[in-house]
């Protein structure tokens, strides 16, 4: 790799720490130039050779930067992203795209009339259990899926008013923190459904924002259920999938965010590899008869993103998550909200 994509990171909380200055730092084709962070100088103790920035505006300005990665709160998305764009740069954006589908046109639109990409980071495409279902599927060890449920629950019984997503305001809550990953998985996997339906809550005391859903996406022969909450102490399979031939049931979460969370560069044989403990139970009917036992989970690699978003900028590859189907993860979220305040099953249209 020749060419090297200088690169800035607007915010150093849990998305520029954990899930992009990682990456970036470690993949040969980009470099980690300058972080915006106001308040602990982290960034800089981790990464000493890049430049400490207070004000975003700043990496507008700077010639040496290609690309800025923005992993702000929600609301904040759709401001920086369009500045971005503005001043001539690339741009990766954390999901949700935006609070609304109309903000996430708007910017598509404006990718387009200055010619610059938008990113959006749906990292859990690269989580193992969702390449090792997605290879199930491919090879219809399950026949036709007639069912699919998916969760991603926690036990945080309390609020913490610090955190922008238990704060009311555009874009906080559960569903458009953890649904945009259950979401984008469902459509890549089925495609878009006819109909949905949405059950959403606040369950916490006190809760002025939504801490469970549940979204029944409607499709014409099978039916995808998507869950989250705070109050699952005990958690059950985070994946559950019949088909006519046969049932796959999936325990645990792919292991890359508590690698990184602890520290870990993104690196070595073993990145992203599960513990077997967890590995997947698949009891089907094959070609060659009858099988039943575990199915060892594909190694999680969300260094797959940035090799994407390299190929793409250097390359002119594809964009492997296309900003319209990030804007249609938004889409479907406003209307499970609907479909929520009515008490009916919705049409879903883009």
């Amino acid at each position: 790799m020749a060419k090297k994509i200088g690169t800035g990171i607007i915010g150093y909380g849990l998305s520029g720490k954990v899930f992009h200055a990682p990456f970036i730092f470690k993949h040969p084709g980009f470099e980690l130039k300058s972080v915006v962070e106001r308040k602990t100088g982290a960034s800089l103790e981790k990464y000493p050779s890049i430049r400490l920035v207070m004000d975003y505006r700043e990496l507008l300005a700077d010639n040496e930067l290609e690309l800025i990665v923005v992993g702000t709160p929600n609301i904040l998305h759709f401001q920086m992203v369009e500045e971005i764009l503005e001043s001539g740069k690339h741009v990766v954006v954390e999901k949700p795209f935006t609070p609304t589908s109309v903000q996430a046109d708007e910017l598509i639109k404006i990718s387009e009339k200055f010619d610059r990409k938008i990113f959006v980071f749906h990292n859990r495409r690269w989580d193992g259990d969702f390449l090792t279902i997605k290879k199930i599927l491919d090879q219809e060890l399950l026949g036709d899926v007639l069912e699919f449920e998916a969760h991603f629950d926690r036990f945080t019984p309390e609020l913490d008013s610090t955190q922008w997503r238990d704060r009311p305001g555009p874009g906080s809550g559960i569903l458009f923190d953890l649904g945009p990953h259950l979401i984008d998985q469902a459509i890549q996997l089925f495609g878009y459904p006819g109909a949905l339906s949405a059950d959403i809550k606040s369950q916490r005391e006190k809760s002025l924002v939504d801490d469970y859903f549940e979204i029944d996406l409607y499709y014409d022969h099978m039916k995808a259920t998507l869950k989250a909450g705070m109050f699952v102490k005990e958690p059950g399979p985070r994946y559950t999938i019949h088909g006519t031939r046969g049932s796959f049931i999936k325990y645990g979460i792919d292991p890359q965010e508590d690698m990184l969370k602890t520290g870990k560069m993104p690196e070595g044989a073993n990145w992203g590899k599960e513990d077997p403990a967890f590995w997947g139970y698949l009891n089907t009917t094959t070609a060659e008869g009858p099988f039943a036992g575990t199915v060892e989970t594909e190694p999680g690699n969300y260094h797959g993103f940035y090799d994407n978003v390299y190929d793409v900028l250097v390359n002119g590859a594809g964009q492997m998550v296309k900003p319209e189907e990030a804007r249609n993860v938004i889409r479907i979220i406003e209307l499970a909200f609907e479909s929520a305040e009515l008490g009916e099953i919705v049409n879903f249209n883009a």
